[in-house]
């Protein structure tokens, strides 16, 4: 049994599709509301709350595999939950950011994270991927709008990375042999900027989208009161205002596991065009 959390997500709803069309065997997508999961025909819905640990335990029973998205709630008690239910490999998604920016608070904690998975005596696999195509839904609303997208370090590009290709090599690392105990930077396949995302979206849209750049200061101020001074300076640090080489590099590490080469950002607004009309 396999067990996807996050499984409405969009990761983890890519996920199950992957495993599902390829005949993985008996998969299970935990979510809060099982009653509203469109998962494919066959895979069990089960509930379940990560702030609440002990609420896992009848989605974890009968489970050899699980795939877990970091810091959802409290990992240690989550792992340790997996391990007492006799779960014998973790895909653990954390972060690029671990390599890159290992100062920084988020990174630390991911950090943290894999150092739990690693001593909990379970088998693992850990990716880091970079920057998220679909965080260009943040976006969404003002296009819809017909609004100027405002966005800082315009000029910076990124290997966004598509988040079907990080569930294409989660489902690898999850049904195939060889990948327990390796850890894995994923990247999409070319550098691409915040301009030129918003650009891509126009032409899945058909239409203009008026792009500006704005300061570190000003996007600062909208971020932090969303998430946080702390968190939003970290964003900031690894969107343009502190990169370094090996957050740039573009890697073939999609293609190397899956044997099909990582998506580019192109596609993805091609898929998601809907979501910004």
């Amino acid at each position: 049994m396999i067990l996807v959390t996050g499984a409405t997500g969009n990761i983890g709803s890519a996920l199950l599709k992957e495993l599902h069309v390829r005949g993985a065997g008996p998969l299970r997508g935990l979510t809060r509301d099982a009653a509203k999961a469109a998962f494919p025909e066959g895979v069990e819905a089960v509930e379940g709350d990560f702030a609440e640990p002990a609420s896992l335990k009848p989605a974890l029973e009968g489970v050899r595999s699980l795939f877990l998205v970091s810091r959802l709630g409290p990992d240690a008690d989550i792992l340790e939950a997996a391990r007492q239910a006799g779960v014998e490999h973790v895909v653990l998604v954390s972060s690029i950011t671990v390599q890159t920016h290992p100062h920084l608070g988020p990174a630390g904690e991911n950090l943290a994270v894999e150092q739990l998975l690693k001593a909990s005596g379970m088998a693992w696999t850990i990716l880091r991927p970079t920057q998220f195509a679909s965080n260009a839904m943040m976006w969404a609303a003002s296009i819809r709008e017909q609004e100027t997208v405002r966005a800082p370090y315009a000029q910076t590009a990124l290997p966004t990375i598509h988040p079907a290709d990080i569930a294409a090599v989660a489902r690898v690392a999850l049904t195939e042999p060889g990948h327990q105990g390796r850890t894995y930077a994923l990247t999409g396949p070319e550098p691409v900027t915040a301009r030129q995302q918003v650009e891509a979206i126009a032409a899945a849209l058909g239409r203009e989208v008026p792009f500006a750049e704005i300061s570190r200061s000003q996007a600062h101020a909208q971020m932090a009161a969303v998430f946080g001074a702390e968190a939003a300076d970290a964003v900031l640090d690894v969107t343009g205002g502190d990169v370094n080489e090996e957050l740039l590099m573009v890697r073939d590490t999609v293609a190397q596991v899956t044997g099909t080469p990582a998506r580019p950002f192109r596609q993805w607004a091609a898929e998601n065009a809907t979501a910004f009309r």
